[in-house]
């Protein structure tokens, strides 16, 4: 079972350090203190354990240490920044633990750009010796890379040249979208398994800059102050504490204060219910919302939606088809909305937004089919029903006797962006954008007659179809290749502009879930497979 909750005391591999408005994250895997048996983390190597407490350090700095306005991200160990991820781990892990491993890091380096975007703390990797593969790209996901000039030290993408595979943590799409490498020079550089060095490193756009052994360390320190002393709205802020999120963990599912997660192995699907707001747990003022802390709602319950789906993912391969259920006050929900739009601009605010998308995004990129259902005491309102605009398919049930509702909010006009920039209302009526304005501007709420018309559910069974529908529903889902349902959902979910997260999780879901099977790569004779041993790597050189 693997536990997603760390803190820095508990870290094995990463050391965070806080001086004013620098931070250093300083990496020194020990190569024991792994995750899974049958490998060693030797070299800076990492595996989801190691990415695992970076994910944590990343998100407390943006909670904790409001006052970081630089990151600097270097190694402990001598001549190495990192070798990436540890070879000998992929090589003996299962097809669905790479694939949602690579994930995962992916995850962990956009939520690095989004704080550098979004929170004022930029990234600064101080290459310290070489960078390759999973270690180049922790590098590509910050804002300036600098690397030692020693004569040895290096940056390098050596997947397709070593390992039949690709860069499994957005390189490739980084180097030419984000770093904006010339493609001729990218083609050179990503099958040079032993990389490129100082200068025309600096030369191509792989690095920022390179200095000498002796002057490294002064060099960096420069360039970090500079940053840490550009005029920003975070200097002053207090942070709040990030404690553990109490769950009661049982064979069948997992319970929080607001998510509750129940399994249903012998059908192969899950249920998850989000509980909206009580009354107590809505204050008003800013004030209010920092003496809560970790506890006001927007905040705990996103924490404990985004553990549900890491568990979901990682430890229950094969729940196929959640159900997503809500539970509460739909005024309450919207009062919290409109709580979070007034002190939009306050940093701890700002923060929540923010993780909440980013949880409703981790959502979108999980492997698993997902219908809402929306039924009495249901709260799909704002923020919340953002669940059910992130659903593969929405049923609503049409009663004659009881109440069922939806209702949307400012957060539904794009507060809470999907992969694609776009809001999920948005993305829904790509052909008739009118109308994502017509449900943004209609008064009250939408009961389920108004809400089909509007086009925010896909059926609406009555009272007396309603069980029937949802069995037939989720037996015919359940019955479908779950490799064709991911490709497929892959494809629907993200209509509209491609970006570059797009791209990379787009990228991610083809190529790792073909040449990761392939078996020039994973075969008796693949490059992956014959890694370290004397034997060499035979290829069927067929173009497919």
């Amino acid at each position: 079972m693997i536990n997603f909750e760390t803190s820095p005391e508990r870290y094995k591999h990463w050391k965070l350090g806080v001086a004013g408005a620098v931070a250093t994250l300083t990496m020194d895997v020990q190569e024991n203190e792994t995750i899974a048996d049958g490998y060693k983390l030797k070299l800076n190597s990492y595996d989801l354990g190691v990415d695992i407490e970076l994910a944590d350090a990343v998100q407390r700095l943006r909670f904790e240490r409001p006052e970081v306005k630089a990151v600097v991200v270097t190694s402990l160990k001598p001549r190495i920044f990192c070798a990436g991820a540890n070879i000998y781990m992929l090589g003996t892990s299962s097809h669905a633990f790479k694939v949602n491993f690579c994930k995962f890091t992916n995850e962990t380096r956009c939520a690095i750009e989004d704080a550098s975007a979004n929170s004022g703390q930029k990234y600064v990797a101080a290459l310290n010796g070489t960078a390759s593969g999973g270690g180049y790209e922790l590098a590509i996901a910050c804002d300036e890379i600098f690397l030692v000039d020693d004569g040895n030290s290096a940056v390098s993408l050596p997947e397709v040249p070593l390992l039949g595979v690709l860069p499994g943590t957005g390189g490739l799409t980084r180097l030419v979208d984000k770093r904006k490498v010339r493609r001729d020079r990218a083609d050179v550089f990503s099958t040079l398994a032993e990389g490129l060095k100082g200068k025309r490193a600096k030369d191509w756009g792989l690095i920022d800059g390179h200095f000498p052994t002796s002057k490294f360390q002064e060099a960096v320190a420069a360039r970090v102050k500079e940053i840490a002393q550009a005029d920003g709205a975070n200097s002053k802020a207090t942070g709040i504490k990030l404690n553990p999120l109490p769950v009661e963990a049982s064979e069948n599912g997992r319970e929080y204060q607001y998510v509750s997660l129940k399994l249903n192995r012998e059908q192969r699907t899950a249920d998850l219910i989000v509980r909206g707001p009580a009354a107590g747990d809505l204050p008003a003022s800013i004030e209010e919302i920092e003496k809560l802390g970790d506890a006001y709602w927007p905040l705990q319950a996103y924490r404990e939606l985004d553990n549900a789906l890491l568990h979901l993912r990682m430890n229950e391969l094969e729940i196929g088809l959640v159900c997503v259920h809500t539970a509460g006050d739909i005024d309450a929900v919207l009062a919290a909305d409109q709580t979070l739009v007034k002190h939009k601009d306050h940093w701890l605010v700002r923060e929540i937004i923010l993780h909440m998308a980013r949880v409703l995004r981790r959502l979108d990129l999980t492997a698993k089919s997902f219908f809402a259902l929306i039924e009495p005491g249901s709260c799909f309102a704002g923020n919340l029903l953002e669940l059910a605009l992130s659903a593969d398919r929405t049923f609503m049930l049409n009663s004659p006797d009881e109440k069922v509702e939806v209702a949307t909010s400012e957060f539904n006009a794009g507060i809470l962006p999907m992969s694609n920039g776009l809001s999920r209302l948005q993305s829904r009526f790509l052909a008739t954008p009118e109308q994502a304005e017509e449900v943004l501007a209609h008064e009250g709420r939408f009961d389920t007659e108004a809400a089909d018309e509007a086009g925010l559910v896909t059926f609406a069974p009555d009272d007396l179809d309603w069980d029937d529908e949802i069995r037939v529903a989720i037996e015919e889902r359940t019955s479908l290749s779950p490799d064709a349902l991911t490709g497929m959902e892959a494809s629907l979910r993200f209509a509209g502009p491609e970006t570059m997260d797009t791209k990379i999780y787009g990228r991610l879901t083809a190529w790792q879930n073909w040449i990761f099977q392939r078996p020039n790569a994973v075969g008796p004779q693949g490059a992956l497979t014959n890694y370290g041993k004397p034997t060499q790597p035979q290829f069927d050189y067929k173009r497919t």
